[in-house]
């Protein structure tokens, strides 16, 4: 019998959190070390939107390099995990609510890699992506994580990976700062999951200017809903890396279980 897996949402921020050793990146790495092993980690990026909803399967995804003007060494950052055709078949099996393709271009995008580089730095564990479909709306992607929650009592840890706060329109380039509408619905969203609240998350649009400035492309905050859609009744919650930083990026991270 495989032990039953916690459920994460991971603020990933800067790409550069994969080789900086900083507070974020020692949170990841404390996490991944409090983790009971997974069988095979599904992955929810906020860097792979689709037409449809896809799952890499691939037996050796490839490291995407998703990002621009970056100091040379992070591109020469590898994460060779293997991928799972068995868990794309699980995948396929549980989602009920749309068709799933399995897709054979796509790898790991840093939205992935990056984390789990922290958090699994032995690429030990097999890892499948899983896509956001662009054309489904936040109830939606929230009863997709619903769904998935079945994997997690087969050994596979699911992890979601994008950005509370994602507004790089109006980012500060300095470490620690933070404006106060950013701060303000950091913490309104850690109440509602604190106390539970799927509707106000899933709704997060009816939250006036606040919710639109910090919202700025829900790519980002949609993986967080698949996360709320996968925790359990009786699931201890708690967060790590709780923080707003660059004026507009929230790097608070949630653990279900």
């Amino acid at each position: 019998m495989s032990e039953k897996m916690p459920v994460l949402f991971v603020g990933h921020g800067n790409p550069m959190n994969a080789i900086e050793t900083n507070e974020y990146s020692q949170a990841w790495e404390a996490m991944g070390q409090s983790l009971p092993k997974p069988r095979a980690i599904l992955a929810v990026s906020a860097h792979w939107e689709t037409n449809g909803t896809r799952v890499t399967a691939v037996e050796r995804p490839r490291t995407i390099y998703d990002f621009y003007g970056f100091p040379r060494e992070l591109y020469e950052v590898t994460y060779p995990a293997p991928g799972s055709p068995a868990l794309v078949e699980t995948v396929r099996k549980a989602i009920k609510l749309t068709s799933v393709e399995p897709d054979y271009a796509w790898g790991l995008d840093h939205g992935t890699w990056s984390v789990l580089k922290r958090m699994f730095p032995q690429a030990d564990v097999p890892v499948v992506q899983f896509s956001l479909d662009r054309s489904r709306n936040p109830l939606a992607h929230y009863q997709l994580g619903q769904q998935l929650q079945e994997l997690r009592e087969e050994g596979v840890l699911i992890i979601s990976s994008g950005n509370i706060v994602h507004n790089l329109r109006a980012v500060i380039w300095q470490e620690g700062a933070k404006y106060d509408w950013a701060e303000s619905f950091d913490t309104r969203v850690k109440n509602w999951i604190l106390n539970d609240e799927s509707e106000p998350l899933i709704n997060f649009e009816r939250h006036g200017q606040e919710a639109a400035l910090a919202i700025n492309s829900a790519e980002h905050y949609l993986p967080l809903l698949y996360t709320i859609g996968a925790r359990q009744a009786g699931d201890p919650v708690s967060f790590f890396a709780d923080k707003v930083t660059y004026g507009s990026l929230s790097m608070r991270s949630v653990r279900f279980g």
